[in-house]
């Protein structure tokens, strides 16, 4: 009866926890806009990385020069 007891006592104990990490979580707006980062990733079109958005570079060289 006392392994019940202690497991149900500990059950308690981290459902506790857990409700007071969400009621954090809630008040300080981490929930607030879901949608926003998500829609930002798709927007994101000037990122370098991208390869059609790479700038072009002129690193002194002549096509026409051979050494």
């Amino acid at each position: 009866m006392s392994a019940l007891s202690m497991t149900i006592l500990l059950g308690i104990l981290v459902m506790l926890v857990l409700v007071f990490a969400v009621v954090l979580t809630v008040k300080s707006g981490q929930y607030d806009d879901l949608d926003g980062p998500a829609h930002r990733i798709l927007m994101d079109d000037d990122d370098p990385r991208i390869p059609g958005n790479l700038p072009q570079i002129d690193n002194g060289k002549d096509e026409g020069k051979h050494d």
